[in-house]
């Protein structure tokens, strides 16, 4: 049945129904409205329930700001449901079946019969709907407590202190979650609580046009690929982005950030960004106080922007306290709201227009779901109108689905010092790369001070963050956030109380500890960059649960303490104080140590011994990682070759994807910079082969091959955008 749209009336069909079913069936036909099936893809079914108002009128839908244009065909749309109905889409069978003692169910098969989720709409039809949680379920935005998400009640309303915000920092929901058995659901309106405590359930918070999305799920990948395009494809940010950030909060005075912009140089510890927190949140910040852009010039002047610029720095500045009759409740992608972000927009240009890079809008929690995608398109069409086709980039500290599309990241606000949190926070921000945004990070060493930070606890989360896509320190009792000051024996301001006990400000392994993670992270650069690359086009988040590349191994699924980084690289951060070793899980294949070059075998858990310096990683066998020399800034020109890293053992192959940094040209490949190379692994060959993608601008590429595990010389090619093919025995 490919159209049914219903021409009878309401009182017609309310008294077929009757006639047929009887009272109880006239009694689900008041409840039910209308519903609309329609086809979004293949396997993307929209369902509509309308209820109706006092005149026997279907309510419209509400605009939407979460959802972006997308193809849909109406496979029904009916007031009346006298028997068993099937409409089929795509591939899937969609059933609705009346159950007067019940409510309305719907059903979705696959062609062979198979169940992808059954939804049971319950008395009051728009009030609640249930559906089958029968293995793990992830997604749900950022917060609370568990990497499988069933067990718990989520009221699904942003918060800086919900749930537990001193372990599992703001809660920043997105209605999308993800079943590990084959589907995932998206409720776009009205907003509503999901209750996971025994089957799934959503229970909206009022009765008005119900509206979501069932997902058929046959590879991972296409959970997050049906997600970006309902809600949009994530917005490719700055190459410095991908750098480390410092931030700062009370200053000493206007001299400071330009002296701590020049240690990073002097002690070679790359860094690309600083971040400036503004005067409320702290003494001396650099602003006149809560919501203004003014400077404060007792703590930072003008003039340091271009000082920081001449050292190769990003300038990031904090802003808060957003008005919010500025982003109403009603705001849509209208141009009343472009009038509304430009006016709002227009009290920043001044001081962006002396050079200030990013933007830092902290709070919003208590805004609604408008206003907070609102306010990431203020950051992201703001600076657009004055830097047309440079991307803009922000950090919030809450958002919405959608989000993604507006260039802003999120980080997961105001968390403790305590390994708990650190422990913590792997599963959270899996969940978020799976259901919000593929970019997120913490707060380096946790945002209030405890008896716990400790030297090596800002190492292991330093170490973390280094994996993470946001890799910025940040807290109170700022200075312990810098790499060297650990060994300084002082303090620096002091915030709260002196919870840092003074014998840890002696401590000469964190800066070393700290230099090895930021190396690591720039020399990857190239293989992060594809990374967030593929987040744009796919929508896969460069932090990834076993689950999206090994759905079928139990084992692995389940693990939301340990990661890939991309699909080559694995991460077992070490989250518990004291520790000397760390057990992992290795998915199946083959799996090479990447510190030793160990080889080992997977499917199967090890105990890997650790000291302070080390993060277990592990890289898989058939990767081909590309290596940069190790630059001071992601910009920083560098004439040495970049090495191919190849983990024999299988089959490989990898796509490296570069442009200039910071254009919109990659959108439509308008940038003159853009390349793909790919690269392919024979493993009995023992051959790589190097050849152009979809675009190579022309020039050359050195690369220096290795492979590991082989008394090979590592061999250097200059590549043209030509076909070669290296032999390494």
């Amino acid at each position: 049945m490919t159209s049914a749209i219903s021409s009878w009336s309401f009182r017609f069909g309310f008294f077929f129904l009757s006639s047929i079913l009887g009272t109880q069936a006239a009694e689900l036909a008041k409840r039910i409205g209308q519903l609309t099936i329609s086809e979004v893809s293949e396997r993307t079914v929209r369902i509509q329930l309308s209820p109706f108002d006092g005149r026997g009128n279907p309510r419209p839908p509400s605009p939407s700001t979460v959802l972006v244009s997308f193809r849909s065909v109406e496979k029904l749309r009916t007031r009346e449901l006298e028997t068993e109905m099937e409409v089929r889409v795509g591939q899937l069978r969609v059933t609705i079946q009346p159950r007067p003692a019940s409510g309305l169910v719907v059903s979705v098969r696959r062609g062979n019969g198979q169940v992808v989720q059954e939804l049971t709409f319950e008395d009051g039809t728009n009030e609640a709907v249930t559906f089958r949680t029968e293995a793990p379920v992830f997604g749900l935005g950022e917060g609370a407590q568990q990497f499988d998400r069933r067990g718990a009640l989520y009221p699904m309303e942003a918060s800086w202190g919900g749930w537990n915000r001193a372990v599992l920092g703001s809660v920043v929901p997105s209605p999308f979650l993800i079943g590990t058995e084959g589907w995932a659901l998206f409720f776009h309106t009205p907003e509503g609580r999901l209750d996971l405590r025994e089957e799934g359930r959503f229970i909206a918070k009022t009765n008005g046009a119900l509206d979501f999305f069932l997902i058929d799920v046959r590879r991972p990948a296409d959970a997050l690929a049906e997600y970006i395009r309902l809600t949009g494809h994530p917005a490719m940010p700055p190459k410095w982005a991908l750098g480390y950030f410092q931030s700062h909060r009370t200053l000493a005075g206007p001299d400071e950030p330009l002296q701590i912009a020049r240690t990073f140089r002097e002690k070679k510890l790359p860094c690309d960004a600083l971040i400036y927190l503004g005067t409320g949140y702290c003494t001396n910040g650099w602003n006149a106080g809560h919501g203004s852009v003014s400077f404060n010039t007792n703590a930072f002047v003008p003039a340091s922007i271009k000082a920081l610029h001449d050292e190769n720095f990003k300038v990031v500045l904090h802003v808060n306290r957003t008005p919010r009759n500025l982003f109403g409740a009603s705001m849509t992608e209208s141009n009343d709201s472009r009038s509304h972000i430009r006016n709002y927009w227009a009290r920043h240009r001044d001081t962006f227009a002396l050079g200030v890079d990013g933007w830092w809008p902290d709070d919003g929690d208590e805004l609604p779901v408008e206003a907070r995608l609102a306010r990431h398109r203020c950051y992201h069409e703001g600076p657009l109108l004055d830097r047309p086709g440079v991307r803009p980039w922000s950090l919030h500290r809450t958002g919405y689905a959608g989000a993604q599309r507006y260039s802003g990241w999120i980080w997961s606000g105001d968390t403790d010092s305590k390994w708990e949190t650190l422990a913590a926070h792997v599963s959270v921000g899996l969940n978020h790369g799976l259901s919000l945004t593929p970019f997120w990070g913490s707060d380096t060493g946790g945002f209030y001070p405890t008896r716990e930070l400790t030297g090596e606890l800002y190492a292991r989360w330093f170490q973390f963050s280094a994996f993470c896509p946001l890799f910025r320190s940040h807290g109170r009792t700022w200075k312990l956030r810098l790499p060297w000051w650990w060994n300084t024996g002082e303090y620096g301001p002091i915030e709260n109380n002196r919870n840092v006990d003074p014998a840890e400000l002696h401590n000469p392994e964190v800066e070393p500890i700290c230099r090895k993670y930021l190396e690591l992270r720039y020399r990857l650069l190239p293989y992060n960059y594809t990374l967030t690359r593929e987040a744009c086009d796919t929508g896969m988040p460069m932090m990834r649960a076993l689950w999206l590349h090994y759905p079928d191994d139990a084992e692995g699924v389940k693990l939301g303490n340990q990661y890939l980084w991309g699909r080559d690289l694995l991460v077992a951060p070490v989250v518990e104080k004291g520790a000397k070793s760390r057990r992992l899980y290795l998915p199946e294949g083959l799996w090479y140590d990447w510190w030793n070059g160990e080889r080992l075998q997977g499917k199967r858990w090890i105990e890997r011994p650790v000291d302070l310096m080390t993060l277990p990683l592990y890289a898989r066998a058939g990767a081909i990682i590309p290596l940069d020399p190790v630059r001071q800034y992601t910009a920083q020109p560098v004439t040495e070759p970049t090495a191919l890293r190849v983990f024999p053992g299988a089959n490989g192959a990898f796509t490296l994807y570069d442009d200039d940094g910071q254009t919109l040209g990659y959108r439509d490949g308008s940038d003159p910079k853009v390349i793909f190379i790919n690269f392919t692994w024979d493993d009995s060959a023992r051959q790589l082969t190097l050849d152009r993608g979809t675009k190579w601008p022309s020039g050359t590429r050195d690369f220096m091959v290795e492979l590991i595990g082989s008394n090979a010389r590592p061999r250097q090619i200059e590549f043209r955008g030509e076909r070669v093919t290296v032999e390494q025995q």
